[in-house]
């Protein structure tokens, strides 16, 4: 019977933010951002491994305590210079079944939910391609130039927005980054093979932290789970 695992890039630097410490290490809530994406995989019985890819040169990862997770965490320094590098690089460091279940999930998002989790696993698992946890677009989204004027308003109808995990069995991921390299989320790479992947239907609290006025937000949402 395939096991279920899951996978965060956290390689990567977050420069978006201005902060020398990369994103995934800046404080939050008592603890670096990457422990609370870490703790809520790592507490849900579905996930037998969480995998975390790290830079090879990541010198911050052993000033943090991350014992309470136990074996079930396991730090792999082999990131690459794209996320979709350090996913594919992930997934040939940890030597999964082809037909394992992989959740791969930002380290900048840091408050999924227990809830969210066990719903897309649940609308996944036997699913034949496996899909993302989403939202629809709410906001009216507009069309801009180089000046930043508007161009038009672009129809918004049946546009949702990606979020993570995305969960794909390990096989068709490892074809699909291979084939479709360059790519921004696994979906995408998936969508490349011909593959429709299923929208399961996420919250807004699942946010990606992006900007320094996004760690206050988070940390507010963090303190309502308390």
């Amino acid at each position: 019977m395939s096991e279920i695992f899951a996978l965060v890039p956290a390689a990567g630097c977050g420069s978006r933010m201005g902060s020398e410490l990369p994103k995934q290490y800046l404080s939050m809530a008592g603890q670096p951002m990457i422990y609370h994406a870490l703790a809520t995989l790592c507490a849900s019985p579905d996930v037998s491994n969480v995998f975390v890819v790290l830079a090879p040169d990541d010198v911050y990862w052993h000033r943090y305590d991350w014992s309470l997770f136990g074996e079930k965490l396991q730090p792999l320094f082999c990131g690459g210079a794209t996320r979709a590098e350090s996913v594919l690089n992930g997934l040939m460091a940890a030597e999964l079944e082809l037909d394992d279940w992989l959740l791969v999930h930002d380290a900048a998002r840091p408050c999924l939910s227990h809830k969210q989790l066990a719903r897309l696993i649940e609308a996944l698992r036997d699913d034949e391609v496996g899909g993302i946890l989403a939202v629809p677009v709410a906001d009216t989204l507009k069309r801009a130039d180089a000046e930043c004027r508007i161009v038009h308003t672009e129809n918004r109808e049946g546009v949702w927005q990606a979020q993570t995990p995305q969960m794909f069995r390990t096989g068709l991921l490892l074809q699909a980054l291979r084939t479709a390299p360059n790519v921004t989320d696994d979906a995408s790479a998936v969508e490349a093979l011909g593959f429709h992947p299923k929208l399961v239907t996420s919250s807004y609290s699942n946010f990606k932290v992006t900007y320094p006025q996004d760690i206050e937000l988070a940390e507010l949402l963090l303190a309502q789970r308390k």
